[in-house]
């Protein structure tokens, strides 16, 4: 593996893999427990009739449901990405601009792609 890793320990990356992983893991264990509640009520309901207010509830929390998957989705893909960065051995260097992200950033964001000026500078594009 390349040692391109904007100067960050062995160590630190190898914590950082495993931080990574647990949280793909969490993120797809809550994604596949949230699908299973939604087929066990579905399930419950079978094809009772069912009120107006019920599936207007019902639509509300697809709604919700498909924003936190949204989310999730796009979390998972930086996750992907950053550990691919790691077997890259480019992890801790931005995707947008080259430069190294900051070690406090990525202790508090593992699956951070870019440093925070790379960040802004598209936001204000």
């Amino acid at each position: 593996m390349p040692d391109r890793n904007a100067g960050l320990s062995k160590d630190f990356i190898e914590q950082q893999r495993k931080r990574l992983e647990a949280l793909r893991a969490q993120l797809l264990g809550g994604e596949a427990k949230a699908l299973a509640n939604l087929r066990r009520l579905q399930e419950e309901r079978g094809e009772e009739a069912r009120e107006f207010e019920d599936r207007a509830q019902d639509m509300e929390q697809n709604e919700v449901y498909q924003a936190l998957h949204d989310v999730d989705k796009q979390r998972l893909n930086r996750i992907d990405r950053a550990l691919q960065k790691i077997a890259e051995g480019t992890y801790g260097i931005s995707d947008v601009s080259g430069e190294p992200i900051p070690k406090a950033r990525l202790d508090e964001v593992p699956e951070a792609l870019v440093a925070v000026q790379d960040e802004t500078r598209e936001e204000g594009e």
